[in-house]
């Protein structure tokens, strides 16, 4: 993660998402008053996949189906992609009447 104190990214404001998109896997920036980091500063696709895993992680009923599923891939209780996909072929999220859909 980057550190800047901020009256640089007050300066850079304006072309910080570029350089975020620059930075690969960890497009933060950290920004910091007197040395201690007071703001954080993230792509929006960042922060929407970080909203995201916390919503799901505050989901209890999510997580325990999360967790049974890398449970029972690991136990190797898996099936071929083909077959998952015919067994799902009736479900086409583009349909406007399934719930799902766009």
């Amino acid at each position: 993660m980057q550190t800047i104190p901020m009256i640089e990214a007050r300066k850079k404001l304006t072309s910080l998402p570029e350089e975020l998109e620059t930075q690969g896997k960890d497009p933060t920036v950290a920004v910091t008053r007197r040395g201690k980091p007071v703001l954080a500063i993230m792509s929006w696709e960042f922060f929407e996949a970080l909203y995201e895993t916390i919503e799901i992680m505050g989901d209890e009923g999510l997580m325990k189906s999360l967790r049974q599923g890398i449970k029972e891939a690991q136990e190797g209780k898996t099936i071929p992609w083909e077959s998952a996909k015919k067994r799902n072929s009736r479900f086409d999220l583009r349909h406007p009447d399934h719930a799902y859909g766009p």
